[in-house]
Order: C-alpha cells, then sequence, then structure tokens
C-alpha cells in the first residue's frame, strides 16, 4: 500500500495543504506530552498533507528520526509497529480507565472505551512492516 507520488495541488489549494500539515504536526506533536490525544495519526496526516503543500517539511518528516520510520512503513506498507500498536493500545486503556472515574455520566465513558475499541481492533489488524 504505498503513497502515490504526490501530485502538486493547484497553487490556490497549496495554502490549505500547508496549514493542515503544520497544524496535524502540531497536534501530534501535544500528543506526546498530552494523554488521551493520539500522536501517530495526527503525524500521518502531517506527512500526508506536507506532500502535498510543503515538500520542505515532508522532506524533515521523512528523515525524523522518530517520525521517518512510521511514516515510510505506512506510505509503504499501510503497516504501523508492534511497539506501536502495545503503546496506542496500552494508552487507550488507560484513558478508558480515566474515563470511566471521571466522567458524570457511565454512557459517556462507554461511548469513548466503544470508540477506543473499535480504533483498538482496527489497529491490531493492520499488518506489521517487514523485518529489516
Amino acid at each position: 500500500m504505498t503513497d502515490p507520488a504526490p501530485v502538486p495541488p493547484p497553487s490556490r489549494l497549496r495554502w490549505a495543504w500547508w496549514l493542515l500539515a503544520w497544524l496535524s504536526l502540531g497536534l501530534g506533536l501535544l500528543g506526546v506530552v498530552l494523554p488521551g490525544l493520539p500522536t501517530v495519526p495526527f503525524i500521518l496526516l502531517s506527512a500526508y498533507a506536507a506532500a502535498r503543500g510543503s515538500q520542505r517539511l515532508h522532506r524533515w518528516l521523512l528523515a525524523h528520526r522518530q517520525f521517518g520510520p512510521m511514516i515510510r512503513d505506512w506510505q509503504r506498507h499501510g503497516a504501523v509497529s508492534r511497539r506501536a500498536k502495545w503503546f496506542a493500545v496500552t494508552t487507550m486503556a488507560a484513558c478508558a480507565v480515566v474515563m470511566f472515574l471521571t466522567a458524570p455520566r457511565p454512557w459517556m465513558a462507554m461511548l469513548g472505551s466503544a470508540i477506543m475499541l473499535v480504533v483498538g481492533t482496527w489497529l491490531w489488524h493492520r499488518p506489521e512492516p517487514p523485518p529489516g
């Protein structure tokens, strides 16, 4: 599952891709320190948008020590590493516990947990990157 070579959008839309890339990157970086805010989906979205709006940012993301391998695995294989899967599921489980302890209504915690269960199930069905 490779990401096709990015086709530069018309110049009138390039700014929107650029803005989406930077906003997604910012949210992804916040997700590193804020429990419950995911990092990986925002970084992947940032790479996708940057490929269409900022070649400089896209090159930086692909070369990044932490984000680069994850982005390349996703672009080439639609794959997520086992380590990332475990981290995501563990974080979602911790967030579910917090929600059940703090939600004003039980249905709110159940809804949030059900959504995380669906996401976690989808995530575990993603392939893992090939070795090497």
